[in-house]
């Protein structure tokens, strides 16, 4: 059902091209992905070493980049265009145009280099930005499970991916499931523990944990009313607000609570603000209008 959690099949990635297909297979292939084209013939030796090698490099980089294999004895005239003179030569394309190569055989590290650079060249995986964003579209219409499984089947190829981290936190969070969220979220990879979109998202747990021990947000109102000296009712209120969607009504809250005393409970508004904001998108209006509204009353 989702391309991410499908390799795709060895017949894709590798191929043996010629004279023919060259067009096909390399310039317009290139356009998508960068294509690696190996010049060999039967009787190389080291050609034997280096083309398992570069297709078993292919092979792990899971369609970030192609193979096709041109048997130069078969295949004179590119090779003669190309200015080939020994093998196994390597050339990658990218876009139509020749950008990287080698010549001789290499160790199966510096291969994984060579082709790392490839990708890195080529930017952001586009597959992998229309999953991410199938994604999301789905988690904000309401099919938490179908978000779900696609963030990780995105993991499953880039298991250090924070915005596909962060969108399987919340998809979790969506169904409810706070322990799961929280689980996964203390168990985020080295690599991407203090990623914007990961903070976000333990945000989000500190909030929906809240949110499960919100009072009568009606209740507090009066309370408020009735004492609006009263710190904790207006903390409460605020904490009811977001549990029940109102979250411009729970930072109006917050901030009114932060001008009337800020040092209350250790800076509670301030830090109950900082929390929220945190969990919000970085261009969201509440957010932006917030921290600034926040900012103007610690410098007044």
């Amino acid at each position: 059902m989702f391309g991410m959690a499908e390799t795709p099949a060895a017949a894709e990635l590798i191929k043996d091209g010629s004279e023919a297909t060259f067009m096909k297979d390399v310039i317009e292939a290139s356009r998508e992905v960068p294509v690696i084209v190996d010049f060999w013939a039967t009787w190389c030796g080291p050609c034997k070493q280096l083309t398992p090698a570069l297709e078993a490099a292919v092979t792990a980089a899971k369609g970030k980049v192609k193979l096709v294999k041109i048997d130069v004895d078969k295949n004179q005239m590119i090779a003669g265009q190309l200015r080939i003179q020994s093998i196994p030569t390597i050339y990658a394309f990218w876009q139509g145009q020749p950008i990287d190569g080698f010549q001789g055989a290499l160790p199966g590290s510096e291969i994984k280099k060579f082709i790392e650079g490839l990708i890195a060249t080529a930017g952001p995986d586009k597959g992998l930005t229309e999953a991410l964003e199938m994604a999301e579209q789905m988690l904000t219409e309401g099919a938490a499970a179908d978000a779900a499984e696609t963030f990780a089947a995105i993991l499953a190829e880039e298991p250090e991916n924070a915005v596909a981290y962060a969108g399987l936190i919340r998809a979790y969070l969506a169904v409810g499931d706070l322990d799961k969220a929280e689980g996964f979220a203390a168990a985020a990879p080295a690599k991407i523990a203090g990623a914007p979109e990961i903070a976000a998202a333990k945000a989000q747990i500190e909030l929906a944990r809240q949110a499960a021990n919100a009072g009568p947000e009606q209740e507090l109102r009066a309370a408020v009313e009735r004492d609006p000296e009263n710190r904790q009712a207006r903390f409460d209120l605020a904490t009811a607000l977001h549990a029940s969607g109102d979250v411009q009504g729970a930072v109006d809250v917050l901030l009114d609570l932060f001008k009337l005393d800020r040092e209350w409970n250790e800076g509670a508004a301030k830090a109950q603000l900082i929390t929220i904001f945190g969990a919000l998108k970085p261009q969201d209006p509440i957010a932006l209008a917030g921290r600034r509204r926040l900012s103007s009353m610690i410098f007044a």
